[in-house]
């Protein structure tokens, strides 16, 4: 497969609307998101050597035996069951791609479902992989159990299941594997309990330990668990009621407002926007809730990246080097929980932490935020992904594509506690994520082909869930 180096020559697509005729970054004012339309598509060659890179990541880190995806790479890591959800959902991306062969990808699906559906399931601490039909957060790599004191985490099963729906409905051939995969998909998705993390109402609870019960907080929107409740509500055996999705917007008011010229549902860190519309497109259908605000959760996310490019030209922090084509702010890894001056004051930087245009901004980007949200505003996201390769490839840009974060203004002698510190540069996380690296991969492909937003709508699960949530109107609406 090629990996040819793109550092030193790739069509600089859309840059003059970023970029002085010496190519020099200049200051842009914010630019007023209009409501999103079919913007033509730009098939930069950076996009596809990225989109290469980054499914090289998931079929080559995965352990073959079961399937399991480690949490990052290369450091030595253990399998997040969320990764492994987009692991599912790359392998039919890279049949579709040519990167392998349909055989190749369906013998991966079938070790991965085949694990995950045999994997012992019960109330122990140890020697299981969940309970109730979710599963722990963080597995061992080779044994698949539950990883030390980990969580029952319901987000992060919704996530595994997405993928598993995705194989379900992509591999459609009337063979016996092919068989295999459906039925195996269908059974570990009808067996999650959704009622029973239903702790105290309709809300689903963020978890569940076997040492400490249920966690202390349930999910209220607007945040990446709209997948969750979604899969819930269209469950075939344990499906929530429709109040549950009303409790779930409950909180959307507080949530509602105007940001950095932008008004709409905000969740500070990108990756809520981008999660669930990573299965499902949202375009032109609405809940009761959006049909009051007169607007999708599409057009919402599109917003948010307009509100993001407008927070980063304004740098209220003064944050190295950000702009128009600088930008992106998410959960991702930091340099480590460590304090140093910048800009005439001592600044904190984190470690892994949900970052957003909030108190939690630290000057560290991540990519993933970028790439991802790539579908919503295509003519603000490649000019910054082209510009940040640009600029910024030689430290940032590898094997695996985009390493999971950087940070010009921690230019510091003092050694971060995570990735490492290039002088003259900043911070560079050493590691990629797979969640992260999910949502590149995923949004790469639905923005280049809408690949998986075709396949689900034949979902009956994901159909029957946004139905039951009222959601009504375009693809949803009955072909006549």
């Amino acid at each position: 497969m090629r990996f040819a180096s793109l550092l030193s020559a790739i069509p600089i697509v859309g840059l003059l609307v970023a970029l002085g005729a010496g190519g020099a970054p200049r200051r842009l004012e914010a630019q007023s998101a209009a409501p999103a339309s079919s913007p033509r598509r730009v098939d930069d060659p950076l996009l596809a050597d990225l989109e290469e890179r980054t499914f090289r990541f998931f079929w080559e880190t995965a352990n073959p035996q079961n399937g399991l995806i480690p949490d990052r790479y290369p450091t030595a890591s253990y399998a997040s069951i969320a990764a492994v959800g987009f692991g599912l959902t790359s392998y039919p991306i890279g049949v579709e791609r040519g990167y392998i062969t349909r055989e190749a990808a369906r013998q991966r699906v079938l070790a991965t479902l085949r694990f995950l559906h045999d994997a012992p399931q019960g109330p122990d601490e140890r020697g299981v992989s969940g309970y109730e039909g979710f599963f722990y957060h963080f597995l061992d790599m080779k044994t698949g159990e539950r990883l030390e004191d980990a969580e029952l985490s319901t987000i992060d099963t919704a996530l595994l299941l997405a993928g598993a729906l995705f194989c379900q409905s992509y591999f459609d051939a009337p063979d016996a594997e092919e068989s295999e995969i459906r039925r195996l998909a269908e059974e570990i998705y009808s067996r999650v309990n959704w009622r029973w993390a239903q702790r105290q109402g309709p809300a689903i609870s963020h978890g569940w330990s076997p040492e400490a019960g249920f966690l202390k907080y349930d999910w209220r929107g607007y945040n990446e668990a709209m997948l969750l409740y979604l899969l819930a509500l269209g469950a075939p055996r344990f499906p929530v009621g429709p109040e549950a999705w009303t409790e779930w917007t409950s909180t959307y008011d507080k949530s509602w407002g105007k940001r950095f010229g932008q008004e709409y549902l905000s969740f500070a860190p990108l990756f809520g926007h981008q999660y669930t519309q990573v299965w499902l497109d949202l375009r032109d259908i609405r809940d009761e809730y959006m049909e009051r605000r007169g607007l999708d959760y599409f057009e919402n996310s599109r917003r948010a990246v307009y509100a993001q490019q407008a927070y980063a030209i304004a740098n209220p922090l003064r944050c190295t080097d950000y702009g128009a084509t600088v930008w992106g702010i998410t959960a991702s890894d930091g340099p480590g929980d460590i304090e140093v001056p910048h800009a005439g004051a001592v600044r904190r930087f984190g470690s892994y932490v949900a970052r957003g245009t909030d108190e939690h901004d630290d000057c560290t980007l991540a990519p993933t935020a970028v790439v991802g949200s790539l579908p919503f505003a295509p003519e603000l996201v490649v000019p910054t992904l082209v510009d940040l390769h640009r600029r910024y490839g030689e430290h940032i840009y590898s094997t695996y594509g985009f390493l999971d974060a950087f940070n010009r203004s921690f230019d510091s002698d003092i050694r971060p506690r995570h990735g490492r510190s290039i002088p003259g540069f900043g911070w560079v996380a050493g590691d990629y994520l797979g969640i992260d690296q999910g949502a590149i991969f995923a949004m790469l492909e639905n923005y280049r082909s809408e690949l998986i937003w075709r396949v689900m709508r034949g979902n009956p699960h994901l159909r029957r869930g946004l139905v039951r949530a009222g959601f009504s109107g375009g693809w949803l609406s009955p072909v006549r």
